[in-house]
């Protein structure tokens, strides 16, 4: 399944509720969804963190509908076609 897909049938679903949300309220409930990440990746509870790796896809994908970009798009230019990892501040130790 496709990132303009799934992107597509979030807006279908609840953009009207994001907007009438609205953008702040994205971004809190953003915060939110990666702090229960971090306490599921600390626990090291592998469901859990699926739950929430969704989550935050999913209000990921409500904040991209709220400004029109498609996220997948962009994931592959950046990421896939491109390579910025050389800007990452990555420990020596790595291969």
């Amino acid at each position: 399944m496709e990132f303009e897909y799934i992107q597509r049938k979030i807006k279908e679903k609840y953009y009207k509720t994001d907007v009438k949300s609205g953008r702040l309220f994205l971004l809190a409930v953003l915060f939110e969804e990666v702090g229960e990440l971090a306490e599921a990746v600390r626990k090291n509870e592998k469901k859990e963190v699926e739950e929430e790796l969704t989550d935050i896809l999913f209000v990921l994908f409500s904040i991209a509908n709220l400004f029109g970009i498609e996220v997948g798009r962009r994931l592959v230019e950046k990421y896939i076609e491109g390579d910025p990892s050389h800007h990452w501040d990555l420990p020596s130790s790595l291969p």
